[in-house]
């Protein structure tokens, strides 16, 4: 084993293993359908397909998993869901949210309501009990693809199941290869309203940051959020695939002296990471400047085949926890140190059950980091096979780390 490490890029002074606690585990996701004959007739319509329904992201709020299936394909029936988190089903059916009506396409564009979603790929809940996500607004990505709406941010208050807000980006915000799958949000629970979303841009290489106060939105380019162009290659469950993801991952750390917090970000077709200040995130005339180049600033190296889907910055030990996509596991770094691979340290691997670590959330009130895997390149490019467990979500505590 301690071989396979070292071919993997870490050294036996960063292996710290923990084996997380796998929580669901699914060979195909099903839904909390009405009755059976309505998942029946799904299926004849082509409105239920169940092996284009992969899960993606994950988000946990009180009793409640957020699990989020992307319309790559058709077939998929509810793009946001929930399964108890105490569910004594190791398989729970989703359930979609905030209702089976807002999740399932409408027949056509006319039919968009304000609390319909279509498709979004991760989401994150804030400390003020709302959920936010980027809706894409597209149907069957990879194959007849169908745009149903601009990308647009919803937030969704989670003590009422109900659509408070929705912002439909501006067309300053995108580029013509603009993808936005993921979010973040910068907000204290004394002050709701002056929230700010972080929205990277993987394929159009900008963040754009959204300020809720004003209820206006601005592009930030930079050079750093571009894919490296050496690192697009990779290798996961034995599928080969070349990628060029910007800007991917994004983290937050406690507020610095000056009252903002920095913000960690990498492309995913990277093993760089970076940083900037959210006081220049959060001016728009600053943020819009192209005098900000020297804002940002370059962390560290991750090392070889650090590839990294999604992080997550624990604030009470200011340890930042990521993905290894090519390493089939999770690691971290104190980012009170250099980021070098030798203060990188390997914390849960497993070659069969942590293929593709697809998004990671850290537990605000307990030690715990949830993980979902999914084998999305198996997923892309080849075929799940329906007989295996092909999606997991797990629990690790933080304090064995």
């Amino acid at each position: 084993m301690l071989s396979l490490f070292l071919v993997l890029g870490f050294s036996s002074a960063s292996i710290a293993l923990i084996q997380p606690e796998e929580l669901f585990a699914w060979k195909q996701v099903d839904y909390a359908w009405p009755t059976s004959q309505a998942r029946e007739q799904a299926i004849q319509k082509g409105i239920y397909i169940p092996e284009n329904n992969l899960p993606l992201g994950l988000e946990r709020w009180k009793d409640k998993m957020f699990i989020t299936v992307p319309r790559w394909k058709a077939g998929v029936t509810s793009t946001l869901n929930y399964v108890p988190l105490n569910s004594n089903d190791k398989s729970p059916v989703l359930i979609p949210y905030p209702s089976f009506e807002a999740t399932s396409l409408p027949v056509n564009r006319t039919q968009m309501k304000d609390d319909r979603i279509i498709s979004t790929f991760r989401v994150k809940a804030d400390v003020c009990d709302r959920l936010w996500l980027v809706d894409t607004g597209v149907d069957d990505i990879l194959g007849d693809f169908k745009q149903f709406t601009k990308p647009t941010i919803v937030i969704i208050d989670l003590k009422t199941d109900k659509v408070i807000k929705r912002y439909e980006l501006q067309k300053s915000d995108m580029k013509e290869n603009s993808f936005f799958a993921n979010i973040l949000i910068d907000v204290e629970p004394e002050d709701c309203n002056n929230a700010f979303a972080y929205i990277p841009d993987l394929g159009g290489y900008g963040l754009v940051v959204y300020s809720l106060a004003t209820d206006d939105s601005w592009r930030v380019n930079h050079n750093f959020f571009h894919f490296d162009p050496l690192q697009g290659d990779l290798t996961v469950g034995g599928v080969n695939f070349h990628w060029t993801d910007g800007v991917f991952g994004l983290a937050l750390s406690n507020k610095r002296k000056n009252g903002y917090r920095t913000l960690y970000f990498h492309p995913l077709a990277s093993t760089k990471q970076f940083a900037v200040c959210t006081g220049l995130l959060r001016n728009k005339t600053a943020a819009t400047s192209p005098n900000n180049y020297y804002a940002f600033k370059i962390v560290g190296d991750k090392g070889v085949k650090s590839q990294t889907s999604a992080s997550d910055l624990e604030l009470s030990s200011d340890i930042l926890f990521f993905s290894q996509l090519q390493k089939d596991g999770i690691a971290c770094w104190n980012i009170k140190k250099p980021l070098t691979p030798e203060n990188i340290a390997l914390v849960a691997y497993d070659a069969e059950r942590l293929i593709f670590t697809n998004d990671i959330k850290l537990d605000r009130n307990e030690p715990y980091l949830y993980i979902l895997s999914d084998k999305l390149p198996q997923y892309l490019y080849r075929t799940l096979n329906p007989n295996e467990i092909n999606y997991r979500v797990f629990r690790l505590n933080t304090r064995e780390a």
